[in-house]
């Protein structure tokens, strides 16, 4: 027996090992996103706080528009601090996104009024929304190389799998908050003080975050690395460009599905067909649920069958029920929350991928980076703009074509799966 027990002893050690990595990545995402996405849940009602008076749909799409702001500078967070994460490690990285991105929170849950300060208002709003979109930027590259980087063997896709189950936790969080703080104030309160406590709130969830990833060992693939880290970013562009544009294009689908499905469906809901916005909050609360469930099973299921599989029947599932979708939103709760988990069903099998499929196609060298930098560029022109873009067409009189974008985006995934090569089973370090 006495081999048996030396045998086992390492494997144990390092099953405990990715379990904590798994637990503290994850957490501290959930965290992070909470904060991202209390932004979206409560624009509707902060909108006319941050801009002169009069026109209330003129300071939402103004709103929007800084939303937009946050996705644009995301790139520039990735290459930064993706740079920095690949030369100083996963977990300096985690450690300084959480930090920024609990420090903007605050601020915007703290921010004076234009009543109060005029045009600093809406000022001091953007500047917030970037230091937001900075932090999440470097987020992604790091949290995603960090979870699967510390995955046991055959175990990528679901290690990877729970970034965004706790991209799904934060919405998810950010939403129940929103659920309660309209359901249980009166609107009055949550005009004038309800959303700002949502913000702080949100930010000192930050707090626990932070300690979590300062407790995490480093990975392993990243002490083993050797050679010059300084010039990450050029090494990753001159190096590896093909797998920097595949990055970039297998998100273009998922980014904008995803933003249109987990963070404004129900503004949009409650905009283009006066559902109530509480009941809307409702409804994306338990297609968030199921979401958050069914993520680590569907990631098993990729590392099984394989990326591509998984890839394709999301997006040629999406191609199919975008028209419907759309058709079907009437103001019906029941109809809102048919289409809300049936559209999050097929985004298991984007989401449950996302972070293995562009893990697998760096070295660790470059791979915080590599996976950081493509995939802000596809969520800044593509997923930013999604709340933007569906309001000015409802507001405009134009909103039964919102799933044409949807669907286009659809189409340009399933042509990017269908030609990228398998990876399941690629060695990555």
């Amino acid at each position: 027996m006495e081999p048996t027990r030396i045998g086992t002893a390492p494997a144990a050690k390092a099953g405990r090992g990715n379990r904590r990595a798994l637990v503290a990545g994850s957490i501290g995402n959930a965290v992070e996103f909470i904060d991202w996405a209390v932004y979206t849940t409560f624009s509707s009602v902060f909108a006319h706080h941050f801009f002169p008076p009069g026109n209330d749909s003129a300071a939402l799409l103004s709103t929007l528009a800084i939303f937009a702001v946050g996705f644009v500078v995301r790139p520039i967070g990735a290459a930064v601090m993706g740079a920095y994460a690949d030369r100083h490690g996963r977990k300096k990285g985690l450690v300084l996104t959480i930090g920024l991105m609990a420090a903007a929170t605050f601020v915007i849950g703290v921010s004076p009024s234009y009543a109060q300060v005029g045009l600093a208002a809406p000022i001091i709003l953007v500047i917030a929304r970037m230091a937001q979109g900075f932090a999440a930027g470097g987020e992604f590259g790091s949290a995603s190389a960090f979870l699967v980087e510390s995955a046991g063997p055959g175990r990528r896709a679901f290690a990877g799998s729970w970034q965004q189950v706790s991209v799904g936790v934060g919405i998810l969080i950010a939403s129940g908050m929103g659920a309660i703080v309209t359901s249980a104030l009166p609107r009055q309160a949550v005009d004038s003080w309800g959303w700002r406590l949502a913000f702080v709130v949100a930010s000192l969830f930050g707090l626990i975050g932070l300690w979590l990833r300062r407790s995490v060992e480093e990975t392993a693939s990243f002490r083993h690395v050797r050679g010059d880290r300084r010039n990450v970013l050029v090494t990753m562009l001159r190096q590896h460009p093909k797998a920097a544009l595949r990055v970039f294009g297998l998100n273009i689908a998922g980014v904008v599905l995803y933003n249109m499905w987990l963070t404004y469906l129900p503004t949009y809901a409650t905009v283009s067909t006066h559902i109530p916005l509480n009941q809307a909050l409702l409804a994306n609360v338990i297609g968030l649920v199921t979401f958050v469930v069914l993520l680590p099973f569907a990631g098993m299921l990729s590392d099984r069958i394989g990326r591509k599989p998984t890839l394709v029947a999301f997006a040629g599932g999406f191609l199919l029920l975008a028209w419907p979708a759309f058709r079907l939103l009437d103001g019906d709760f029941r109809l809102l929350l048919l289409v809300q988990v049936a559209g999050l069903v097929l985004l298991l099998g984007y989401s449950a991928n996302v972070a293995a499929v562009m893990a697998e196609q760096f070295p660790p060298e470059v791979r915080a980076t590599g996976i950081g930098l493509p995939y802000a560029l596809s969520v800044a022109v593509f997923g930013g703009t999604v709340p933007y873009l569906t309001t000015w067409l409802t507001t405009h009189g134009l909103g039964t074509w919102v799933w044409l974008y949807c669907a286009i985006a659809a189409a340009i995934g399933l042509v990017v799966y269908l030609t990228m090569p398998e990876t399941k089973d690629k060695v990555i370090d």
